[in-house]
C-alpha cells in the first residue's frame, strides 16, 4: 500500500480521497481550515501543516483544486509540495486548469526528478462519490502505469490521453461538450413548455430517441425539478470555457457556440448564481424567454 497526498478534499476530492483509504493506503492531507471533512474522519488519515509535509511525508501527491492560481500556489509558493518532494515522488493534478500551464508545471517537477501526471477528471459529485469518474491523463506511460491502481480506485473510465497537458486539452473539450449539451437540452425544454407541452413527458420521450444523453437524463431531470445544490459548480464551468477560450485563441481555433455559452454563465454569474450547479444554465434560457420550466404557457 502506497502513502497518499491529498491537497483539495472538498465536494470532489473528499469522497476521491475516501476511495483511497478504502483501499488501504495511508492518507496525508491539507486542509487550510485544519478540519478533516466527515469522509475522511476516522481513517488512516495523517493531517498535515503545509503541501510542503504532504509532499515529505508521501510517495504519490494528489492535488484536487480550482483554478489554475491555485494549483501554482500549492505547488510551487511559500511551503509549497516541491519544497518537499525528493527524486522518485509522483504529482498526480486532478484539477481543471490551464493545459499550457500545465506543461509548464510539469517540467519544473520533472527538474526534481519526480514524474508529473495531469488527470482531470469528469462524472461531477456523483461520480466522484460512486468511483466512476471518466479520468483523463497526460504524462509518460511508465509513471502512468505504476500509479493505475489509485485511479481505478476512483474511476471507471481511465485513459492516457498522451504526454503531460493532453489530459487537460481532452478535459477542456469535454466541458466544451457538457456546457452546449446542457444549453441545448435547456433550450429544447423551455421552448417545448412555453408552446404548452409538459416537459417532464418531453424529455421521457427523448430519452428514448437519438437526442438521449447523460446529461439529459442527470441534468435535465435537475432542469425539472429545480434542484440546483451544486454537483459542479457555474463559476467552475464558467472558468472551464474561459479557459477553452483562452487555449482556442493562442490556437486560432473559432469556438463560436462555447463562446455564446460562456456569455449565459457570464449573466448567470452577474445574477449571483455562480455557485448553483451548471445545470441551472437554463435560468439564462427562462430569462431571455420570460417563461419558467412548467409555468403556464
Amino acid at each position: 500500500m502506497s502513502k497518499i497526498g491529498f491537497i483539495g478534499v472538498g465536494i470532489m476530492g473528499a469522497p476521491m480521497a475516501a476511495h483511497l483509504l478504502a483501499q488501504g493506503h495511508s492518507l496525508f492531507v491539507y486542509k487550510r481550515n485544519g478540519r478533516l471533512p466527515a469522509a475522511l474522519e476516522g481513517g488512516n488519515v495523517g493531517l498535515c501543516a503545509s503541501p510542503c509535509e504532504v509532499a515529505i511525508r508521501s510517495d504519490v501527491i494528489i492535488t484536487m483544486l480550482p483554478d489554475t492560481p491555485d494549483v501554482e500556489a500549492v505547488l510551487f509558493g511559500k511551503d509549497g509540495v516541491q519544497y518537499g518532494l525528493s527524486a522518485g515522488k509522483t504529482v498526480i493534478d486532478m484539477s481543471s486548469i490551464d493545459p499550457l500551464r500545465t506543461k509548464e508545471f510539469g517540467a519544473r517537477i520533472a527538474a526534481q526528478g519526480c514524474d508529473y501526471l495531469d488527470a482531470p477528471v469528469s462524472g461531477g459529485e456523483v461520480g466522484a462519490k460512486a468511483a466512476t469518474l471518466t479520468i483523463m491523463v497526460g504524462g509518460n506511460e511508465t509513471a502512468f502505469a505504476r500509479v493505475k491502481p489509485l485511479f481505478d480506485a476512483m474511476g471507471k473510465n481511465v485513459t492516457l490521453v498522451g504526454d503531460v497537458g493532453a489530459g487537460q486539452t481532452c478535459k477542456v473539450a469535454n466541458q466544451i461538450i457538457v456546457a452546449l449539451t446542457i444549453e441545448a437540452i435547456g433550450e429544447a425544454l423551455v421552448f417545448a413548455s412555453k408552446a404548452g407541452a409538459d416537459p417532464v413527458r418531453v424529455r421521457q420521450a427523448l430519452m428514448g430517441g437519438f437526442a438521449s444523453s447523460r446529461v439529459l437524463e442527470v441534468h435535465g431531470q435537475r432542469m425539472l425539478e429545480r434542484t440546483f445544490q451544486p454537483g459542479f459548480r457555474i463559476e467552475l464551468h464558467q472558468k472551464d470555457l474561459g479557459l477553452a477560450l483562452g487555449s482556442a485563441r493562442a490556437l486560432g481555433v473559432a469556438l463560436p457556440n462555447t463562446a455564446s455559452c460562456a456569455q449565459l454563465f457570464n449573466l448567470l454569474c452577474a445574477q449571483g448564481d455562480e455557485s448553483l450547479d451548471h445545470s441551472a444554465l437554463v435560468k439564462a434560457i427562462e430569462l431571455m424567454s420570460c417563461h419558467v420550466l412548467g409555468s403556464p404557457a
